[in-house]
């Protein structure tokens, strides 16, 4: 039968704006599907995505090789997509990852390794030079650090999803502002509802990230944990911008797991104001219910947690003490794999492209673009971590 669209793919985010655009290179006859951000967070019960923010660590510094390739590909692609998008979205004030020496032994030294297979340009900073070259933080005398000048720095996910939407739509691409509801596959073809209409294609990919598992999108539900996070934001005056300004997007790795913390530099946000951000690696929530995901988009976060990044804030950072403090809602999307999903389904018909793992906006443009290499070609091959990159169902 005749189809709607060759393919059609789920979700405006990172991924799948950045898929489409690809896919718009690739062939004629795509579609992209999906909400746009709601004006008012705490009054949207609808589908959330995560890119609602102006400010996302970029580097390819990391102890994967898989993670850093996706990484460094994207950022090698970041100047063409702002040129031809004419949409700025790329700070490049570089990366510092600090954390006691002991951790040379493994995170470091691998990171190092990767590094050198990928190109990049890494400076060890000796923990005596830590405090000259970079005065803003206080840390442990033993504290030793690396930093990643070029390749690596910030950039603002929200822009970056309008820079793909815009030229995936110059590219052809159809884009549809609705809520899918159901995918389904119907033999010769998926069919695919939005809005109260009925959209068919040849292949379909799911990239809705943490609500991929709600409404029916999937055969079988991929085997995710989606997770909330809370970060807090320090609001920037003078006196704070002539302390911070000038800062590298920054990784501290504490002694514990929960005492890992990343720091983006101050960023004007859409209020008007500058803020200094942070976050880290605990959570106390798991979402499996469309309205409990929501419930937590609409919220502040969680005030413990909020509490505890306050505190390791003041200790790494006294100068923000006085700083107005807010915060905010984020939610992770982990695999068992700990690589992101980019295959099909039980249907050969159906891809799904998710499970960002709380480090995948960097790297979003690469992982889009083999979504496309999916839906385009059939398969991935191992240049591009096919193996790896397996969905695992629930």
């Amino acid at each position: 039968m005749a189809v709607d669209f060759r393919f059609i793919v789920i979700g405006r985010g990172m991924m799948g704006s950045a898929a489409a655009r690809h896919l718009s290179s690739m062939a004629d006859g795509i579609a992209l599907i999906g909400p746009r951000e709601p004006e008012e967070r705490k009054a949207h019960h609808g589908v959330f995505a995560s890119h609602y923010d102006e400010a996302r660590i970029a580097r390819t510094f990391d102890a994967n090789l898989a993670w850093g390739t996706f990484a460094a590909r994207a950022l090698d692609r970041y100047s063409q997509i702002e040129a031809e998008s004419g949409i700025s979205f790329y700070s490049e004030v570089g990366c510092l990852y600090v954390g006691p020496q002991k951790a040379e032994q493994d995170f470091f030294r691998s990171a190092v390794a990767v590094s050198r297979t990928l190109g990049s340009d890494i400076e060890a900073i000796a923990p005596d030079d830590l405090g000259r070259r970079f005065p803003y933080l206080t840390v442990d005398p033993d504290f030793a650090g690396y930093f990643e000048r070029k390749r690596a720095g910030h950039i603002n996910p929200r822009a970056l999803v309008r820079a793909q939407a815009r030229l995936a739509e110059r590219g052809g691409v159809s884009l549809i502002e609705e809520t899918v509801t159901s995918v389904r596959d119907a033999g010769s073809h998926v069919e695919v509802t939005a809005g109260g209409r009925n959209y068919s294609a040849e292949r379909v990919l799911v990239a809705a990230g943490g609500f991929s598992n709600f409404h029916t999108l999937l055969p079988r539900p991929v085997d995710t944990r989606v997770v909330g996070r809370t970060v807090v934001f320090y609001e920037m005056g003078e006196r704070e911008m002539a302390i911070f300004g000038d800062m590298p997007s920054t990784i501290v790795l504490g002694d514990r797991e929960e005492d890992h913390i990343y720091i983006l530099p101050p960023v004007r946000y859409p209020d008007g104001k500058t803020y200094l951000k942070l976050g880290g690696d605990t959570e106390t929530l798991s979402f499996q219910k469309l309205e409990d995901a929501g419930a937590w988009f609409r919220s502040d976060g969680n005030a413990a947690e909020r509490d505890h990044l306050w505190r390791i804030a003041l200790q790494l950072m006294p100068e923000l003490a006085g700083c107005p403090v807010t915060s905010g809602p984020c939610v992770a999307n982990f695999t068992p794999t700990g690589y992101p999903y980019i295959g099909f389904t039980q249907s050969p018909r159906i891809g799904v492209l998710t499970g960002g793992n709380f480090v995948a906006a960097k790297s979003s443009d690469e992982l889009g673009r083999l979504g496309a290499v999916l839906l385009a070609e059939g398969r991935l091959g191992d240049e591009d971590f096919g193996r790896e990159l397996t969905p695992i169902f629930a």
